[in-house]
C-alpha cells in the first residue's frame, strides 16, 4: 500500500499571526515539502493544478521536475492534471518529457478542476465539461500507444500523421488515475481504460464516494479488467496531529474556521463527523484511516492533505515527521493483514522505477480487454 501527501498549493494567511506567504515561499515550500515525504518514509508526493491567483501550481510538470531533481525514490504525481482545458497533445509531450527526467516516477491524477472561470480562460465551455474529459483522454491515450496518429475530433483542430515527443520512457506511459468528485461518468471512463480511479473525498460526506467506488468497481469488472476487488483504487484524507486530541482540535480551529473551502459553514465537529477530516491524535489517525478499508475495500493508494489553510511550513513539517514515524507504519502493518489474495497492494509501477526499487511491475492495466464502445463513443 502506497501512502503520500497531495498538495493543493493554495496561498492562504495564517489566520494565527496574519501572515501571508509569497508566491515564492509557497512553491519553495512545496518543494521542501516533497523532500520531507521521502526523508520521512512516504512514497508519493503529489501537486494540484490551479490558474487562480490565490494558488501557485500552474505548472505542475515544473514543480514536478524539480521535485524529481532532489528526490530519488518516491513518486511525483498529480493532483490534479486538467484533462479539460489542456491541449491532450501538450499533455502527451511534457509528461513524456517529466518521465524521463524522473526515470520513470511520474504519475498523473487526471480531472475537471473545481474552479468554473478557467474552462473560458482556456477558450473551453465548461458546459462541455464531462464530453471534453473523455474526448480529450481518449486523444492521450493514442499518442502515448501510437508512433503515429490520425485524429479528428470535436474538440481540437485535426491530427494528420502527428507524432508526439518524446516517446514515454521504455514505451511504458505514466499510471493514469482518474479523479473525480461527483461524476460517475469519470468513474466508467477509469473503468473502461483499467485505469485507477481516485476519490477525491476529503470535502464531501462519505457515504457519497461509497457509491462512486461501488460503481467503478463493478464496471471495471464488467469491462474484463479483473474482479470488482483488484480494481486500482486511490483515496484522499485530511489530517490535523498533536500528541493528544484536545491540543490538535485546539490548535487547527481557527485555520478550519478561516479556510477558505472550509470555513464559515459547519463547524470543525460537524465535518470530522461526515467527511475524512480527522484532527486528533496519531492514533486516532490511524484508528480511522482504518475504517476506509471496511467502507471502499481494499485499496492501493492513500493521499494525505497536511498544508492547507495557512499552516505554516514548520507545522507541516511536523506533521510529516508524525506521518513518517508513528502513524504510517502502523497502517501499513494493517492494511496488510487480511488483504485478500490476487488484490493489488500497490498501482502499477513503471518498469524503470520496478527495476530500481527491485519491485514487481504490478497489474498490467495498459490494454482494454473487452471490444465495446469507449466513454467517448468511439470504437
Amino acid at each position: 500500500m502506497e501512502f503520500g501527501i497531495f498538495t493543493v498549493g493554495d496561498v492562504t494567511s495564517d489566520p494565527t499571526v496574519g501572515h501571508t506567504p509569497s508566491e515564492h515561499e509557497r512553491i519553495k515550500a512545496m518543494i521542501t515539502i516533497a523532500k520531507k515525504v521521502e526523508e520521512v518514509g512516504l512514497d508519493v508526493f503529489a501537486t494540484g493544478e490551479h490558474h487562480n491567483a490565490t494558488f501557485v501550481p500552474s505548472s505542475p510538470t515544473t514543480l514536478l521536475a524539480y521535485a524529481a531533481s532532489v528526490t530519488r525514490q518516491i513518486t511525483l504525481s498529480t493532483a490534479t492534471t486538467l484533462i479539460t482545458t489542456n491541449d491532450p497533445v501538450k499533455i502527451a509531450e511534457d509528461y513524456a518529457m517529466l518521465q524521463h527526467l524522473a526515470d520513470g516516477r511520474i504519475d498523473l491524477m487526471l480531472g475537471r478542476g473545481n474552479r468554473g472561470p478557467v474552462y473560458p480562460w482556456f477558450g473551453k465551455d465548461i458546459r462541455q465539461g464531462i464530453p471534453l474529459a473523455l474526448s480529450n483522454y481518449a486523444l492521450l491515450r493514442r499518442l502515448w500507444r501510437e508512433d503515429v496518429v490520425d485524429w479528428e475530433g470535436e474538440f481540437r483542430t485535426p491530427l494528420q500523421g502527428f507524432t508526439s515527443t518524446p516517446r514515454p520512457l521504455l514505451e511504458t506511459p505514466p499510471f493514469i488515475w482518474h479523479g473525480s468528485v461527483r461524476s460517475p461518468e469519470i468513474a466508467e471512463q477509469a473503468a473502461y481504460y483499467g485505469d485507477g480511479y481516485f476519490a477525491i473525498n476529503i470535502y464531501w460526506p462519505q457515504g457519497h464516494f461509497e457509491k462512486l467506488v461501488d460503481f467503478y468497481r463493478t464496471r471495471y469488472a464488467h469491462h474484463g479488467h479483473g474482479s470488482p476487488e483488484q480494481a486500482i483504487v486511490g483515496l484522499g484524507g485530511h489530517v490535523f496531529m498533536r500528541k493528544n486530541s484536545q491540543e490538535a482540535v485546539r490548535e487547527f480551529r481557527p485555520y478550519f474556521d478561516n479556510a477558505p473551502t472550509y470555513g464559515h459553514g459547519p463547524s470543525l465537529e460537524e465535518f470530522t463527523s461526515e467527511t475524512v477530516l480527522t484532527v486528533g491524535s496519531p492514533q486516532q489517525v490511524i484508528e480511522r484511516t482504518l475504517t476506509f478499508r471496511d467502507r471502499y475495500g481494499d485499496y492501493q493508494r492513500q493521499l494525505f492533505l497536511i498544508d492547507h489553510a495557512g499552516l505554516p511550513l514548520k507545522t507541516v513539517l511536523e506533521q510529516l515527521d508524525l506521518l513518517g514515524e508513528e502513524v504510517v507504519p502502523v497502517l501499513r502493518t494493517e492494511f496488510a493483514k487480511g488483504r485478500s489474495s490476487g488484490v493489488p497492494d500497490h498501482p502499477p509501477v513503471h518498469p524503470a522505477v520496478a527495476a530500481l526499487r527491485g519491485s514487481p511491475a504490478g497489474p498490467d492495466t495498459t490494454e482494454i480487454t473487452e471490444c465495446t464502445p469507449a466513454p467517448d463513443g468511439t470504437p
